[in-house]
């Protein structure tokens, strides 16, 4: 069982900027990936970025030029640097992870842009 832990959620006002951060309980490179979605009021969960294993990054092109995936391997942990944040990015977001055919998710972060 990997444990997956979210910080870095909060209120910024549009245009601002917001890293959160997702520590695994488990060594990175045993995992096949790990990523961030999203979910926004009354809609579907969605992807935001992820990273493999061997480092490929995929980046939903609603966020791509503005949101960045990364990740410590010594600290088992992923960022997600969001910048240039637009209403419409409001959602919680989730850290997720998967070990085949294993699926983990962290427990959410909200985040809300608003003036």
């Amino acid at each position: 069982q990997v444990q997956l832990v979210e910080s870095g959620g909060g209120l910024v006002q549009p245009g601002g900027s917001l890293t959160l951060s997702c520590a695994a309980s488990e060594s990175i490179f045993s995992l096949n990936h790990m990523g961030w979605y999203r979910q926004a009021p009354g809609k579907q969960r969605e992807l935001v970025a992820l990273i493999t294993r061997g480092g490929f990054i995929n980046i939903a092109d609603s966020v791509k030029g503005r949101f960045t995936i990364s990740r410590d391997n010594a600290k088992n942990t992923v960022y997600l640097q969001m910048n240039s944040l637009k209403y419409e990015d409001t959602a919680v977001y989730y850290c997720n992870a998967i070990r085949s055919p294993s699926v983990y998710w962290g427990q959410g972060t909200q985040v809300t842009v608003s003036s």
